[in-house]
């Protein structure tokens, strides 16, 4: 993991516009010297969400949201602390330094380069006789030049013509290299890409970090596609298509439509229906459905092509989903189609229609297992149900299992209890798991990075602090980086009267510092109950404080070491901790019960 030094992070901090951030996203009126808005968390009518001329944060008066530039990408964009770190600094052109002496800027120049090809793959496909062969492609495909333009799709030549461009540009050859652009081969500079479509592929800044180029002659050598090779900004395996289009909607909408090619993702964006995502050239897999229900995502749309590969393609993309309980449903696609097809034959309405009518996953599941038996042979029947309850006792939560099991049987018409008994097993089942482990989880260390995360993102109000004055002192806590961190959070709000993440990421020159405010703000948390979170987190840390005084007490007594005088005097003072149970003080009010 990347640490950032102070100054760097210091550079940021002085150059970013948050309401430029926030415009982006937020469609922002100027009035007077602040800036108005409908708020992105919570739905409103009138305008609550504020941001004043120059300031650094923003506030909504509604649902009391608040925080900085960090706070807003890690909220609205459900980045991670270190990805809205980099999305600045590459936003406002900030040169992050490393600590171990290494710089970001390079990659910044790279994404300057694939900018440059992109643009000379465009205008090879719209404005030349090389390309006109590849543009007519694309047309007798219904792919129409307002499609083209809107995703800068192009063409890569056969000659030289590229590498020339590019040195006209003053583009060095090693940073094409780098890149993925050309490649080495017995000592001569050949293109990388050659006689093919270009599909820019971008990533959560909408910057090209790639391309995936598609073969439009039969016979043409290679795959029908070819991905730029893994480079520092590229790694095809982690990489959703389609997502710089889609992400807004799907975050919103927490759903999205997983299809198979480039093609299908653009036309369904194409459309408006920009909640599409596509592998990158290899099969989907948990990573790519990670990046999804990192976003929220609670139901699935599997749209693949309608043949056999597709279908059995959706069986195990379904599952993976299934198995952490999201939602999912097949769309039925009419065989040897996929949806960029058939959009254009019977329009994207018919489309719509065909995700209000999927199948939910298991009821497809048993469908095409069903197909391939002999539904009145006995043994087949078992085999085929046998198999899917097994991956379904495999899934993650229980009600889920319990559930899906249920419906098995009703779909299979095999009584529960049978189902649920492995069918050849009396035994209740027991979750199998390929690697069982026990994960050592430190309680103290949880209780105070849920306190340290609250306080970090209440940290524009003081009520807060003098709760915590009045509640809460260093030594309170156990864990040294708890310690640390949070005297570095008073200091800084004493100082500045308020708490925002790139201030206090600043302050922490040690690593393990750093690593640890990540670590705390890697939790995804509902910020609409901030403050009972907060309230919660403290509440926990005071009673666990004071069980563990009369524990401590206890075991002291137990020792058996003691006159019977200290032992009275202990007894005493353990029976005065247990009548007094923690309760919170607010300013001026008291204590608080049953918060």
């Amino acid at each position: 993991m990347k640490i950032f030094s102070k100054e760097s992070l210091e550079n940021l901090k002085q150059n970013i516009d948050l309401v430029e951030i926030v415009s982006s996203y937020v469609d922002l009126k100027k009035s007077g010297a602040f800036f108005k808005g409908l708020c992105p968390f919570h739905n409103e009518k009138t305008p609550s969400f504020i941001i004043q001329r120059g300031d650094s944060h923003y506030h909504c008066f509604g649902c009391g949201a608040h925080g900085d530039a960090i706070e807003f990408l890690m909220s609205f964009q459900k980045l991670s602390f270190m990805e809205a770190v980099e999305m600045l600094a590459d936003r406002f052109n900030v040169v992050l330094e490393e600590k171990k002496g290494e710089f970001h800027s390079n990659k910044n120049i790279l994404k300057e380069t694939l900018f440059k090809a992109m643009q000379f793959f465009y205008f090879m496909l719209i404005h030349t006789k090389e390309g006109k062969e590849a543009l007519c492609y694309l047309y007798k495909r219904g792919i129409t030049l307002d499609f083209i333009k809107t995703f800068y799709i192009g063409y890569a030549p056969k000659s030289y013509l590229f590498q020339k461009a590019m040195k006209e540009q003053n583009v060095r050859m090693d940073l094409l290299e780098e890149a993925g652009l050309i490649k080495n081969l017995n000592g001569k500079k050949i293109d990388f890409f050659s006689d093919r479509i270009m599909i820019p592929i971008k990533d959560k800044n909408e910057d090209v970090i790639g391309f995936s180029a598609r073969k439009y002659k039969e016979d043409s050598f290679g795959p029908k596609y070819i991905n730029t090779p893994d480079t520092s900004l590229f790694k095809k395996s982690y990489v959703l298509f389609g997502l710089s289009y889609s992400r807004k909607k799907i975050i919103k909408e927490k759903r999205a439509i997983i299809v198979e090619g480039q093609f299908d993702a653009l036309r369904l964006i194409y459309e408006g229906i920009s909640i599409a995502v596509a592998g990158q050239g290899t099969a989907f897999g948990e990573v790519h459905a990670k990046e999804l229900l990192k976003l929220g995502v609670n139901k699935i749309y599997l749209a693949l092509d309608g043949d056999k590969a597709g279908r059995e393609a959706s069986i195990k993309i379904g599952e993976i989903f299934q198995r952490v309980s999201v939602e999912v449903f097949v769309v039925s696609i009419d065989d040897e189609k996929d949806p960029d097809t058939y959009i254009k034959e019977k329009g994207p309405e018919k489309f719509i229609a065909l995700l209000k009518n999927a199948k939910d996953y298991l009821k497809f599941l048993v469908d095409e297992r069903f197909k391939e038996i002999n539904i009145d042979s006995p043994a087949a029947k078992n085999r085929v149900v046998k198999s899917i309850s097994e991956m379904i006792k495999s899934w993650e939560d229980p009600l889920m299992v319990h559930e899906s099991l249920k419906k098995l049987s009703s779909l299979s018409n095999i009584p529960i209890s049978v189902i649920e008994n492995d069918m050849d097993n009396p035994n209740f089942y027991i979750k199998k798991s390929e690697s069982v482990h026990v994960e050592n989880v430190d309680p103290d260390r949880v209780i105070e990075k849920d306190l340290l995360r609250w306080l970090i993102l209440l940290g524009d109000g003081s009520r807060f602090f003098d709760i915590i004055k009045l509640n809460l002192k260093e030594e309170d806590l156990k864990i040294d980086l708890s310690k640390r961190l949070f005297k570095k959070c008073l200091e800084i709000f004493k100082k500045e009267k308020k708490i925002d993440i790139l201030s206090l990421a600043m302050n922490l020159e040690d690593t393990e510092e750093q690593l640890f405010l990540s670590e705390i703000l890697q939790k995804k948390v509902n910020r609409e109950k901030a403050e009972l979170g907060f309230l919660e987190s403290l509440n926990k840390l005071l009673e666990r404080n004071w069980i563990e005084e009369r524990e401590n007490i206890r075991k002291e007594i137990q020792k058996g070491n003691l006159d019977e005088k200290e032992v009275l005097m202990l007894a005493k003072r353990f029976d005065d901790i247990k009548n007094k149970k923690p309760k919170i003080i607010f300013p001026n009010q008291g204590s608080l019960e049953n918060f």
